[in-house]
């Protein structure tokens, strides 16, 4: 299978994933991406087309992570909970944006919900 046709596959399925999950500002979507070496999340409000917060394995506070990709994606989704809670949001819906929910994506997941973050 080409890079190409994995893309269009992903996509297809990003696309039937995104119609039935949509954010709002009391109910953010809980967006995931993950390259091969990072891990990228945000919330995001759909209605009003914002990004309300991100945290990523990029940002400035967290170039210093240490072990695997997965306990860091743990780490971020933990970060992310932490100040999705400081802005008052509880509730998110997730989305996996067209990855399978395993390994740094599960992880990510896990992490927000033991933070405190409900989906």
């Amino acid at each position: 299978m080409s890079q190409i046709d994995k893309a269009v596959r992903r996509q297809k399925i990003k696309d039937r994933s995104r119609a039935s999950v949509c954010g709002i500002q009391s109910k953010p979507r809980l967006c995931v991406y993950r390259s091969l070496s990072q891990i990228y999340a945000q919330l995001i409000d759909d209605a009003g087309g914002k990004t309300i917060l991100a945290v990523s394995t990029m940002s400035k506070e967290n170039k210093d992570l240490q072990g695997s990709k997965a306990e860091q994606s743990r780490l971020i989704g933990t970060q992310l909970a932490e100040k999705a809670l400081a802005a008052g949001i509880t509730t998110v819906v997730f989305d996996r944006n067209g990855f399978r929910y395993h390994g740094r994506v599960k992880a990510l997941a896990d992490g927000a919900r033991e933070a405190g973050l409900i989906f």
